[in-house]
């Protein structure tokens, strides 16, 4: 198909896009409460007409266009949750809902592959192998949703899958990719010290959880200093301290609690193994007792080294921003869920801008996006989905 009129259809379709994002960002949903928002995303996929649609969950949409030639079937995706996060941007399209805000780029995701939707319906007569949307619940909450469509079925037949987040913490004008991890692990762990409480005058009769807690606290900060290899990634940050209530009371508990970030499953196994280790020790020795909960949260979104070629490619030639080969992002994103399952590339698309403000990072308040990265992001699905279909 000639690319001057798909690009025709994608800059007609762009205003569709805005429109549909600004429709999101008033109209905010929590994780696994995404009910409105789905159903809008139904309603409009079965208003484009020739897809097939279905519900995997209670809050998650999927639409399949099945071309006219055989070729690979492909998945995009896009998250659609909110976060509880009070709005503080003024935009005249703010969140009309108390606590409750777009902060993370997800109502740009959804209206991004709404727009994919629509421009690729009308090559449906033309269109090699199938593209399956993806329109995901419950990004932000952990297990995650990602990992209930997985379960439902939904890459199913499926030979490859993408993915975009829209970056503010990336300038107008770039795109991020990177071969193998592009995003870490997100681990939580909970450590609880029981000690022997008694009164502040006479520390000496107690077994004080708080003198223990505070180094094992100590303990854990080395961890990645002494057990980790200079060359490997690993963030252990206690983020929870919490224990007693009263000026002259050494409490019986301390609770101490944090979050740790690894790209790779060795170091991720050290790094749980030493907290226990450390944990255990320093508790010992003060005849202290401890408990240990470790819970893993979402794997690494690794990119399969062919595929992030390809999209490379398709970046270079058939995109305006320019492509940059980047490290990895420690933080969390449960689009794993599906490369853990097939080869897929997920990609940064950088939406900030300096000169308009847009310089607050995700889950943020005062968090925004240039929309013109929306119109990157759509080219992106487009071009995606035509040459990956056609491999």
């Amino acid at each position: 198909m000639e690319k001057n009129l798909v690009l025709t259809t994608i800059e007609e379709v762009y205003q569709d896009v805005i429109t549909w994002r600004r429709q999101f960002h008033e109209n905010p949903e929590l994780s696994f409460q995404e009910f409105r928002t789905s159903q809008y995303v139904y309603d409009l996929l079965e208003s484009f007409g020739g897809f097939e649609l279905s519900r995997p969950t209670k809050t998650s949409v999927v639409a399949r266009l099945k071309g006219s030639k055989p070729g690979k079937v492909i998945a995009l995706r896009a998250d659609m949750d909110a976060l509880p996060i009070q709005e503080e941007t003024g935009l005249p399209f703010a969140s009309k809902k108390d606590g409750v805000m777009h902060a993370c780029g997800h109502d740009g995701h959804t209206a991004m592959l709404l727009g994919a939707a629509k421009v690729l319906k009308d090559y449906k007569e033309s269109l090699s192998g199938e593209i399956v949307f993806l329109f995901q619940h419950g990004e932000e909450l952990q297990p995650g949703g990602a990992r209930e469509m997985v379960q439902a079925g939904v890459l199913e037949g499926v030979d490859q899958v993408a993915g975009i987040h829209l970056m503010s913490t990336m300038p107008y004008g770039t795109i991020g990719i990177r071969k193998g991890s592009i995003t870490s692990a997100s681990d939580i762990f909970t450590i609880t010290v029981q000690g022997k409480g008694g009164h502040s005058s006479t520390p000496e009769l107690t077994i004080d959880p708080l003198a223990i807690g505070a180094q094992i606290v100590m303990g854990l900060n080395h961890i990645v200093s002494r057990s980790v290899g200079a060359l490997d990634s690993a963030v252990l940050s206690v983020t929870r301290f919490h224990a007693g209530d009263a000026f002259n009371v050494i409490p019986d508990t301390v609770e101490i609690g944090g979050s740790v970030r690894t790209l790779a499953q060795s170091v991720r196994e050290l790094v749980k193994k030493r907290i226990s280790e450390v944990t255990e020790g320093i508790a010992k020795a003060n005849g202290a007792a401890v408990k240990v909960d470790y819970i893993y949260g979402y794997d690494p979104v690794i990119n399969d080294s062919d595929v992030t070629e390809q999209v490379a490619s398709v970046i270079e030639e058939q995109l305006d921003g320019s492509l940059e080969w980047v490290p990895p992002m420690l933080g969390g994103e449960d689009f794993s869920a599906f490369t853990n399952e097939k080869p897929g590339c997920f990609v940064f698309i950088g939406s900030g801008n300096e000169a308009k403000g847009i310089v607050y990072p995700h889950h943020h308040p005062k968090f925004d996006l240039d929309e013109r990265a929306m119109k990157e992001g759509l080219k992106f699905h487009v071009f995606t989905a035509l040459t990956l279909t056609n491999q």
